[in-house]
Formats: structure tokens, sequence, C-alpha cells
């Protein structure tokens, strides 16, 4: 078996292939920049935007995994680039090749695309995947954590200084850990009955999700210390993303985009949409994984 994989170089895609590896299934993946040699994996240069290296990328593959997505972008356009015209780019490859099964990372803000920019490009890229005629399946993962992410390395640093800001008391979330979401896209790579043209919801299997104050406890515990939660409202959260991007530029991770679904008080995946427990569960347990990804950020550098 051969899988196409985009985003393979990201935090998701790269704990997909490290899983793809394991199981003895060789990947073709796209990168944008030179990779090194890997047993297992063959790597394509390109980007969404080459027609002819995606039309490389998927030949002769058994399925096609879609990871690549943007998730930060200074404008809609840059949302619009990544995650609507790079996802239709994808879909025409595996058309053109002959490759029938598609399955395509999306979010849990595509439930609200009416709270952000990021979340209405990724509905959009949904329809997409669902009109292309392809044996599709999406999963729409809510906040994804584990080592060499990025997204909530701020939270476990903020909890390490004593104080920890999170949105509004009111709102809870869903979280997963990035190898049982790698575990669920290899899962569902055969597709059929009960797979196919599904949208699933995974999570950690904590009931009713977890609210800020919870998670910011837990990753306090997982460095060791017991922060102060701050809860702010979402002009505070404005306030911040402006002096965030004041500070860091391109590289602020609180924008005033993520600030629509931040505030927005329900996060937690759907009961109807969570995978079959004959299909799939989770395996990490939150806290565990909360703690072991503080020790790999440590032992890396980044904490």
């Amino acid at each position: 078996m051969t899988l196409a994989v985009t985003g393979a170089t990201g935090f998701v895609g790269q704990a997909l292939v490290d899983r793809a590896v394991q199981a003895k299934v060789d990947v073709r993946a796209l990168a944008r920049q030179p990779q090194p040699v890997r047993t297992g994996v063959e790597w394509i240069g390109g980007s969404l935007a080459d027609s002819g290296q995606l039309r490389e990328l998927v030949r002769g593959a058994e399925a096609v995994i879609h990871v690549a997505g943007v998730v930060n972008a200074p404008d809609p356009a840059g949302f619009e680039s990544g995650n609507v015209a790079g996802t239709l780019n994808v879909i025409e490859a595996a058309l053109a090749e002959g490759v029938q099964r598609f399955i395509h990372v999306s979010s849990l803000s595509a439930r609200e695309p009416e709270l952000s920019v990021y979340g209405a490009s990724k509905a959009r890229g949904e329809k997409l995947v669902m009109a292309s005629g392809l044996d599709w399946t999406i999963v729409r993962p809510p906040g994804i954590y584990g080592p060499r992410d990025t997204e909530y390395l701020d939270m476990f640093k903020l909890a390490r200084w004593g104080v920890l800001p999170v949105p509004p008391q009111n709102g809870r979330s869903s979280l997963l850990h990035v190898d049982d979401l790698a575990r669920l896209l290899l899962v569902l790579v055969p597709g059929g009955e009960g797979v196919s043209h599904q949208v699933f919801e995974p999570d950690d299997g904590h009931k009713g999700g977890w609210s800020h104050y919870e998670l910011a406890r837990a990753i306090g515990w997982a460095v060791g210390r017991r922060p102060k939660v701050l809860h702010l409202s979402r002009g505070a959260l404005e306030r911040v993303a402006r002096a965030d991007r004041f500070l860091r530029r391109e590289k602020a991770k609180l924008t005033l985009d993520r600030v629509g679904y931040m505030a927005h008080p329900d996060w937690v995946v759907s009961n109807m949409a969570r995978p079959a427990p004959e299909l799939w569960k989770p395996q990490v347990p939150t806290r565990d994984g909360l703690k072991a990804t503080a020790k790999w950020y440590r032992d890396n550098g980044w904490l």
C-alpha cells in the first residue's frame, strides 16, 4: 500500500508519517523543502499550488490523506489559498490520476463558519470534498496537542510563569492527542460502510469536554505548577491579540480571527459524530499526554 500525504512536514503530518512507517505502509509525501532520506518515505517537492507535483504525489496511491492547511494567515486570502484552493488542487489531482479514496483533515471550527475566516475556509474546503465524487471521509479534530505542537506551547510556557489567561469562563472544548489522530487517519484508509462519506469528530473521550479552567490546571500540573487562571472577556482577548500582533508580527499566535472562535462557548465534539468504538478509540489519557508533551518540550529546549 502507498499513501499520498500532504502536510507531511507539519505537526499532524509528522505523527501520521511516523505511524505509517511503523505499520510498514509506504508514504509518498509532499514537502516544500528538501527532506532527509527516510526509509518508507518518498518525498515529492512542491506545494498545494503545483498541479504537476500533486499529480506525481498521488499517482498510483491507494488513498490520499490531505492534512495540509493554513491555521494562521495575515488576511483572508491566505486562508482561501491554503484551505480552499489548495484542497481543490489536491482533489483535482486525485481525480486526474484515478485515486478514489480521499481522507480530508478539516477542523471543528468548520462547524461554525460564521465565527472566523479560518473556520469559513475549512467549511468551504469540506464542501469541495463532499462534491468531488471521490470516496471521501472528513475528520474534524478538536484541539490537537502533543510533541512538536506549537499551538499549545504558549499555554505551557505561561503555566510555568504561574499565570495562565484563558477564554471566557463558560467555554468548553474537546482535546485529542496527535498520535490518536494519526491512528484514526490510518484506520480510515480502507473506507467502506460506516466510514465512507462520513464526517467524524474524534476526541480524548473526556465526557463533556474540558472547561478552560480544567485545561489550564491540567497544563499547570503537567509542568509542575499551579497557575492562577485568568478568564478574559472577548474584548480583553482582542486587546491581547492586537498586542501579540504588534510584538510578534506574522508570528503572532493569538490573532483577531482566532478570538472569534476562542470566545465561542462550545467546542465539544458531537456525540453523534464520534467514530464508532469498534472502529477507533483514543488510547492516550489526556493528563498523561500533557505531561509527556511538557517533557518533550523541555527535552527539546522549547520550554
